[in-house]
């Protein structure tokens, strides 16, 4: 299972830039803890250093739908501004949203074309006198590339081969970008009721769980001493 996720600012403050990066943390430590592999697909930096407008991330598991439950939707992180500190503000939300309806192209070596012919310009003694060069087109995309660098077909074939996977590649980074453009206004409505998740802090860390029962064992005293007080 492979899914696209977006966390946006939604083009708020520089506040909200911040809680994106620092977000985007939390969000991949707890993917990492629950064995999701993810790949970061695009970003946009923010207007400061270590702040993010907008990060796409590629997950990828055989169970992603449980892991994104506690994700999707509005995040708010409550805090004093680590920008200005005078801000009467304290409650900063981003979006953390699935991008649907977006294939992926998958490459396919059984889906390029392959067309020999002299190569072109001065060179050795093939030059012009044997097809050793080599153009590759990807039928689904229509993407080709030109390869005469070698005086060997063969070689020319393997360097055309990973020529076009970087080309249709790029082109699959485009088609994502313009998906983003078209979903952006969809994005910038960050729901500020009933946030998914609650940040406090400037660290973004758990909170501080007992390790011991020191204090459960001292308000048990407690309740006892008071039981007894009671039977007197």
């Amino acid at each position: 299972m492979e899914k696209l996720i977006q966390i946006t600012s939604g083009r708020g403050p520089l506040e909200c830039q911040w809680v994106v990066a620092k977000v985007l943390k939390t969000f991949l430590e707890e993917a990492k803890n629950n064995n999701i592999d993810y790949e970061i697909i695009h970003r946009e930096n923010g207007d400061e250093n270590l702040t993010l407008k907008s990060v796409t991330i590629l997950l990828k598991a055989q169970i992603l739908n449980d892991f994104l439950k506690t994700w999707l939707g509005s995040i708010c992180w409550t805090g004093k501004s680590t920008f200005r500190k005078l801000h009467k503000r304290s409650n900063w939300f981003i979006g953390v949203f699935e991008l649907e309806g977006l294939d992926k192209i998958q490459f396919n070596e059984k889906d390029i074309q392959f067309q020999t012919t002299r190569s072109q310009g001065s060179g050795g003694q093939n030059v012009n006198k044997v097809n050793t060069a080599v153009r590759a087109t990807h039928i689904p995309t229509g993407q080709s590339v030109f390869v005469q660098d070698s005086r060997s077909q063969l070689e020319n074939k393997k360097l055309s081969i990973s020529r076009l996977k970087e080309k249709v590649l790029e082109q699959n980074i485009i088609q994502l970008q313009k998906r983003m453009q078209e979903t952006w206004n969809n994005h910038l409505q960050v729901q500020r009721g009933n946030p998914i998740r609650t940040f406090a802090g400037t660290d973004f860390k758990k909170n501080h769980q007992e390790k011991s029962f020191k204090k459960q064992r001292s308000q048990l005293k407690n309740e006892l001493k008071n039981y007894k007080n009671d039977l007197n």
